[in-house]
């Protein structure tokens, strides 16, 4: 599959603070991959120079077959829509105002203003200044933006930032729906939940450093069923007989089994066939710290 965006070796250091460290990273034609990352990892510096924002201190940058200049015009980037820290527009201006300003400096037709505020979900607000838009709505209005000129590859920072979770689902089925159509979506997050339900393939970075590079399910860190139930020490009992005593843990209120999701059903009729009373059944996806502590911790560096 095409390479959408390449890098090799890819550094930014300020001083003796090394930000991005030796980062080779892949994302192909038409997929949502997913750049997460704890607060500070480094995703925003890296997608900064990826747009020419920031100069590498070395290392080659290379976006829709372009090899991305050291200095000097970047036409490549024509075809690339990106948000990237937050939108900044006109706050005494409409949103629909804002797109337009846009659109005339773009030589963009009309009409498109339109298509991405109703893509974005902002056709009823479009008349009302940005300085009334709550931060949701902001970020709803950056999208729109970036997707004026229809790019090719479209770079988002933390797009779920401030949205409603009806806003996140609404977020996640327009960018499935955009790289279904065939554009390629890089998106930067610290939520793996999020990345989970969205992402083809995700980069994992820590301190600076690309530590896997996967499809996302084949991301580490392992979920647990949980189970609340009394009298909890039968339940336990029973557990342990049914997966193994190394697999429960027991927490004041409730056990941890470690066991695939699909063994939730036999635990639960177990434990009803046994007369014990369940409150609570549910899968527990790992968050992202054990993820990263099976990466790190583990050694490993699938990049």
């Amino acid at each position: 599959m095409t390479a959408v965006v390449e890098t090799f070796g890819l550094t930014k250091t300020y001083g003796d603070l090394v930000a991005v460290d030796r980062i080779d990273m892949e994302v192909r034609a038409g997929e949502v991959y997913g750049f997460l990352g704890p607060n500070g990892a480094g995703k925003t510096t890296t997608l900064r120079m990826l747009l020419g924002l920031v100069r590498p201190t070395a290392g080659t940058i290379r976006i829709l077959g372009t090899t991305a200049p050291r200095t000097g015009r970047a036409d490549h980037l024509a075809r690339v829509g990106a948000l990237i820290e937050g939108p900044a527009f006109y706050p005494y201006l409409s949103g629909y105002d804002n797109l337009r300003t846009l659109a005339v400096r773009g030589d963009v037709p009309r009409k498109r203003v339109h298509e991405v505020l109703e893509l974005v979900g902002l056709t009823d607000r479009a008349k009302d200044r940005y300085a009334t838009y709550s931060l949701g709505m902001k970020q709803r209005l950056g999208l729109a933006a970036a997707l004026l000129k229809r790019p090719d590859l479209l770079v988002l920072d933390e797009p779920t930032n401030g949205l409603d979770p009806s806003g996140i689902a609404d977020m996640r089925d327009t960018l499935r729906g955009l790289a279904a159509n065939g554009c390629t979506v890089l998106l930067s997050s610290h939520l793996l939940g999020e990345v989970r339900q969205i992402c083809d393939r995700v980069g994992v970075i820590n301190r600076g450093r690309l530590v896997a590079q996967k499809p996302i399910s084949e991301l580490g860190g392992a979920g647990c069923l949980r189970v609340a139930a009394s009298p909890i020490k039968r339940a336990e009992e029973k557990v342990r007989q049914l997966v193994g005593a190394d697999a429960v843990r027991v927490d004041s209120t409730a056990l941890e089994i470690t066991a695939s999701r699909d063994r939730a059903a036999s635990i639960n009729r177990a434990l009803v066939e046994t007369g014990i009373a369940v409150h609570e059944l549910r899968w527990q996806e790992p968050d992202l710290e054990d993820v990263f502590l099976e990466l790190t911790q583990g050694g490993h560096d699938d990049a």
